[in-house]
Parts: C-alpha cells; sequence; structure tokens
C-alpha cells in the first residue's frame, strides 16, 4: 500500500494478517459471538471439550468465510480493481473493493468468485470425506448432524445457495444488476436490483420476527447495503464527466506558518469558512482546521503559530481530473481539503462540502 501502514475500512476492527497481499481485519463485534458460542456450549454441554469445539468450528466456518471473500478479490485483481482489506464480522465477510467492474461481464464473474470458492470447499471436503469412508448416504440436510468437516460440507453448499439469492447487494444481487445492466444503462439496472433487494430484505425481516432473530441483522444489512449501492451509483451518474474543474474553490482565506491562531479567530468570525489552507511562498504546506484551531487555543491560546497545530501532507490533484476520483480520495484520507493544481501551481483547494453542494445543484437541474 504504497509504504504506508493500511487502516480499516470499518472502526474497531484489528489486522489479523494478509492474503495474498490483502490485510485481514476482524471486527471487535466478531468477539462477541466468540464469546457468546463458547458461553452458549458452555452452558449446554458443561465441559471444555464442548467449547472449545465449538469456537474451532465457528472459526473454522469463517476461514471460509474469507476465503469466499478472497474469491471476490483476487477476481476483481484480473481487471485491475484493488481490495482495500477483506473485515470479518458476525453475519460474515465484507471484502473492501475500490470499486465494481464497470463491465457486467466482469461484475459478474467477480459477484460469482465467492460462491464458487464455497462450492469447491464442499467438493474438496465430499471427496476426502468419501476417502475415509466417512460420508453419509442420507441426504445433504443429514451432513448437520455429523462431525465438524461434514458440518463444514453442508455449511459451505449453504453458503454457495444463501449468497446466490437474487438481493443486491448480496453477490446473486450483482449478479442480477450486471445482467439488468446488458439490457439498460447502469443506473436503471441498479435501480431495480436494489428495489429487489430491498423487498427481500423485508421478507428476510418478517422471516427473521416469525422464526430466528438472527435473520433481522441480515436484513437489515441487505437493506442498508441496497440504499448504499443506488445511492453511491446515483451520485456517480451526477458526477459522470465531472472535473475538478466544475467544484474548485478559487475564493478563499489563507494562512502563513508564523502567523497566530488568533487571525484564525479573526477569519472565522469574518466568514463562514472553517479549514484554512496555510501557504507558504504560494505553496499550500498545510491546513488548519476548526479543531485544530479549538485544539491550539486550549493548549497555548491565541498567540501560538499556525504552524504548532496545522495538518500537514495535503493531498494533490490536477485540476483535469475526474471527481469521482477525487470525492473518493475524500473520503478515505483523513484530511478536510484537498489541493488543486494546474500544471503544478495552486490552483484552488476542494473539500467534500463543495462536491456535496454540487450535487444537490446536478440533482436540481436533472429534475
Amino acid at each position: 500500500m504504497n509504504g504506508q501502514p493500511s487502516r480499516p475500512s470499518l472502526k474497531w476492527s484489528m489486522r489479523m494478517g494478509s492474503l495474498a497481499g490483502i490485510p485481514v481485519y476482524i471486527h471487535a463485534t466478531f468477539l462477541i459471538l466468540l464469546i457468546w458460542i463458547a458461553l452458549s456450549y458452555w452452558r449446554s454441554e458443561q465441559s471444555l471439550g464442548a467449547v472449545i469445539h465449538g469456537v474451532v468450528f465457528i472459526l473454522a466456518l469463517f476461514g471460509c468465510v474469507v476465503l469466499h471473500e478472497l474469491g471476490h478479490a483476487l477476481t476483481a485483481r484480473r481487471f485491475g480493481i484493488r481490495t482495500r482489506d477483506i473485515t470479518l464480522l458476525p453475519i460474515g465477510g465484507l471484502a473492501s473493493l475500490e470499486k465494481m467492474p464497470d463491465d457486467p461481464k466482469e461484475e459478474i464473474l467477480v459477484a460469482l468468485a465467492g460462491p464458487a470458492v464455497n462450492i469447491l470447499i464442499a467438493a474438496v471436503l465430499w471427496l476426502w470425506l468419501n476417502l475415509q469412508g466417512a460420508m453419509p448416504a442420507e441426504a445433504v440436510g443429514a451432513l448437520l448432524q455429523g462431525d465438524m468437516l461434514q458440518q463444514l460440507l453442508a455449511l459451505n453448499l449453504f453458503l454457495a445457495l444463501f449468497n446466490l439469492l437474487p438481493a443486491f447487494p448480496m453477490d446473486g444481487g450483482r449478479v442480477l444488476r450486471a445482467v439488468l445492466a446488458l439490457r439498460m444503462d447502469h443506473l436503471r439496472a441498479t435501480r431495480s436490483a436494489a428495489a429487489i433487494g430491498q423487498a427481500f430484505a423485508l421478507w428476510l425481516g418478517l422471516v427473521g420476527l416469525l422464526y430466528n432473530p438472527f435473520l433481522l441483522f441480515i436484513a437489515l444489512f441487505v437493506w442498508i447495503g441496497a440504499m448504499a449501492e443506488a445511492g453511491s451509483e446515483e451520485v456517480k451518474s451526477l458526477l459522470h464527466d465531472s472535473t475538478l474543474e466544475h467544484a474548485i474553490i478559487t475564493h478563499f482565506d489563507t494562512l502563513a506558518p508564523d502567523d497566530a491562531l488568533s487571525r484564525a479567530i479573526q477569519l472565522t468570525l469574518e466568514g463562514v469558512q472553517k479549514d484554512f489552507p496555510v501557504l507558504d511562498q504560494g505553496d499550500i504546506v498545510g491546513v488548519l482546521t476548526q479543531e485544530d484551531l479549538l485544539r491550539g487555543l486550549q493548549e497555548q491560546g491565541a498567540l501560538a503559530p499556525v504552524a504548532s497545530y496545522m495538518h500537514t501532507g495535503i493531498p494533490r490533484a490536477e485540476v483535469n481530473e475526474p471527481l469521482e476520483k477525487v470525492m473518493k480520495e475524500l473520503q478515505d484520507c483523513d484530511c478536510h481539503i484537498l489541493a488543486v493544481t494546474r500544471e503544478g501551481r495552486l490552483a484552488g483547494i476542494i473539500n467534500m462540502e463543495n462536491i456535496l453542494e454540487l450535487l444537490r445543484i446536478e440533482a436540481a437541474l436533472k429534475k
């Protein structure tokens, strides 16, 4: 990752290692699941051996989930799409791809790669159990009553089939969106797939209320995911062909590194600007945010120099870069503004608030 330590896409996540160069994180809530499993086995069996067996089984099952997500990631890599990380959650895994392929056929391959991994795992387990003479002759459902490997075989088949349900943004829903995108524009395809996904989430939530409360969490994940994906596609459509030139801020107040914080107080009270670029001989060397200003006032007072509290290492982008790409950079980086240059010289700044304002204007113009 360009020599810099990677950060998880989700807060409260701990890095467990990496697979194929992709960082793997475990969310704090997953540890709660392990504790709950351990306590459940202890209450029902009163045996340390049963507790260990239960925890090991859950870890093995989620190991299959990680391999499922790795299938998505490695297939996306073939199409030049990087995966930031893989995170384990109590309801499953999440591979944070930079984006889904624009080509519907490539999206189908990426979406199907995860379930294909589960089917491959099930096939390997089936072959091993047959070689050991431990494969029951009854239906696959009987495997759930068997030993750990038999249960893993059955659950991998279940994971493959469940993920292939046409509920966007699950794998089957992504396949549905890609198939629709072969016949209509990407935005309409996403809207249709998201509507189907939300209808499925309502049905799943109803089943959860009647039979299994855990399904409510999956229903909520599908509902929120469908909304987020549809919203993201709306933004992508509105920003299509837009560059930084459309949203650049050219009129703004600046500070110098040796200015006192009292100067920032004055500019804040005189206008509405909250974050101030810090210029040294015409070049941006940092930014003083409102949080930095308040912290400096508490620690050293109004006479403290701006240089002591400004953020340095401000990202830069050329004025002709796609606005969608820059928006993602602002979302991913721990920064408030981005310096916009034209042929290497500072031309202005851009922040998320200005991009969102442009989106509101574009949406109003389309309506």
